[in-house]
């Protein structure tokens, strides 16, 4: 199991993405299949994710909620054949509805991912302060129908920082230690390419938050905008590359759909840090 805070010197943590879905941008319907879902985690954590973030609801921009009965039939028999195959990665639940969060609990899941940062269900938040979960709080502007039709800010950095901030004192006023924190400024919620650039270019200001910092570039679509005609399976290197600003900059943890060649790529760098 992982021990929160993570110091930023620490070994960067992987969390490798399960898409239990029919639409997700990347990988939708690949592993919609229970079996294929849990051989495909499985073969993440053999590759070195320490996290599985399991979700069954699409985020992508423009995209309708699913119903609380569709993402439970999904995500929960994946977490229980995880466990039943003798996972030792922490499962995370990625998922925005506080029934599905207490049933992930209950069996067995380790790590609630919130993309509305316990807001969008009104009983999420007990939920989590309850069982004493480590939390990922993610900012987002507008929802994914409509977070992408026209985002602004003034200052975009210091915007979503304070928005955490708020977010952590409210998990703070319900009980939930800092150290079970994790924050994630949301890259692709809600943002331009300019934003998005922005942000990955002061990843280290969310340190200030005395948090864990989360980093969820993996195959994003300002990746195509940088270099056009790449659908998502072929942004690899340019996932890798986000990947490696946020490492420079003591970022914790990596939300990755490729645990491997990221996992290699790191080792690459780190290694070169040490001669």
């Amino acid at each position: 199991m992982i021990d929160f805070p993570i110091d930023e010197n620490s070994p960067p943590i992987l969390m490798g993405v399960v898409n239990v879905t029919p639409d997700s941008f990347s990988d939708g319907g690949h592993f919609l299949d229970t079996d294929r879902a849990i051989a495909h985690a499985l073969q993440l954590e053999r590759e070195g994710a320490a996290i599985l973030d399991i979700g069954g609801e699409s985020t992508r921009p423009g995209a309708k909620p699913s119903s609380l009965e569709e993402e439970q039939n999904r995500v929960l028999p994946v977490i229980e054949g995880l466990k039943k195959a003798g996972c030792k990665a922490a499962i995370s639940i990625d998922t925005r509805n506080a029934e599905t969060m207490q049933k992930a609990i209950n069996i067995g899941a380790d790590i609630i991912n919130d993309i509305s940062s316990l807001t969008y269900d009104s009983e999420s938040l007990d939920v989590v302060a309850k069982a004493q979960m480590p939390v990922i709080l993610m900012h987002m502007q507008g929802s994914p129908e409509t977070m992408q039709d026209n985002p602004l800010y003034d200052d975009v950095v210091q915007e979503i920082f304070d928005y955490l901030n708020v977010q952590i004192e409210r998990c703070l006023r319900a009980g939930l230690p800092r150290e079970k924190i994790i924050c994630d400024p949301g890259i692709g919620f809600g943002k331009t390419l300019e934003d998005n650039l922005t942000i990955l270019k002061n990843m280290d200001k969310f340190h200030h938050l005395d948090c864990t910092v989360l980093l969820g570039a993996s195959r994003k679509s300002f990746i195509e905008k940088l270099c056009p005609d790449t659908p998502p399976t072929e942004r690899l290197a340019g996932s890798i590359a986000a990947a490696i600003r946020g490492l420079e900059q003591g970022v914790q943890i990596f939300r990755v759909h490729d645990v491997k060649q990221t996992r290699q790529a790191f080792e690459v760098w780190q290694s070169t840090r040490s001669i």
